[in-house]
């Protein structure tokens, strides 16, 4: 089960999980592709079958803007 994203500290969370580690990563492999064509990208961390992911804008003085939220749904959507 999927925990829903977490506003807090000026940063959105979630923590994604998945079967077992090769599905964990292909998702992180097909997040890549939107993640690159958006050009903003997240912190994250993958152990196991978990990825934990942390999305703020760096360039808006580390604070959550748009483009946060509209890779928060499309990260979603995967």
């Amino acid at each position: 089960m999927n925990t829903a994203w977490k506003e807090e500290d000026n940063k959105l969370s979630k923590t994604f999980v998945f079967e077992d580690f090769t599905t964990a990563f292909a998702w992180m492999v097909k997040a890549s592709h939107v993640i690159e064509q958006l050009d903003h990208h997240p912190d994250w961390r993958n152990c196991y079958n978990r990825v934990e992911v942390i999305l703020c804008t760096h360039d808006a003085g580390n604070t959550i803007t748009q483009k946060d939220r509209d890779l928060a749904e499309l990260l979603d959507s995967l």
